[in-house]
């Protein structure tokens, strides 16, 4: 095998070094705030900063927020059928 094989060998090694580093960082990066964004969400509807012991609380705020999202999300479908359609 010539120098320059070797060579060629060596930086296609390289390059696919790289290649696998970046797919990893990237795929951990973006995986672990995705997870953590509906983590918060699915906490925050299920209304885990309320006190637990307090069911009634607890059913409450799960009631409050799922019914605030539903509106949120008919508000901007009326919005986007008003508006843009």
């Amino acid at each position: 095998m010539g120098e320059r094989e070797r060579r060629e060998k060596a930086r296609a090694e390289e390059a696919r070094k790289a290649i696998d580093r970046v797919n990893a960082e990237s795929e951990t990066i973006l995986g672990s705030s995705t997870r953590r964004m509906a983590t918060r969400a699915r906490d925050h509807l299920g209304g885990a900063d309320k006190d637990q012991s307090d069911r009634v609380e607890v059913w409450g705020t799960r009631i409050g927020r799922s019914l605030g999202l539903i509106v949120a999300a008919g508000l901007l479908i009326y919005l986007a059928a008003t508006y843009l359609g």
